[in-house]
């Protein structure tokens, strides 16, 4: 059975990701909350460009239908 997109978060909770958005930004941290709408809650987040740190952040809350992917961070 293939796995919803939902699940796929939740599998991903307490672990590093990376979140590309619309216009091209990316934020790397630990997932920590989503909701259905695909809002998502990252902790140790940074703002990266063309893979480096262009600064960090903390905590932050990313709307859902501003958010192009997540992946997994290694």
């Amino acid at each position: 059975m293939a796995n919803r997109p939902l699940d796929i978060l939740n599998k991903a909770l307490q672990t590093p990701v990376i979140v590309r958005l619309k216009g091209g930004r990316e934020f790397r941290g630990i997932l920590n909350g989503y909701d259905i709408h695909m809002n998502l809650v990252l902790h140790n987040a940074e703002e990266i460009q063309e893979g480096e740190v262009v600064r960090k952040l903390g905590s932050v809350v990313i709307r859902g239908d501003t958010v192009v992917f997540v992946s997994p961070s290694f």
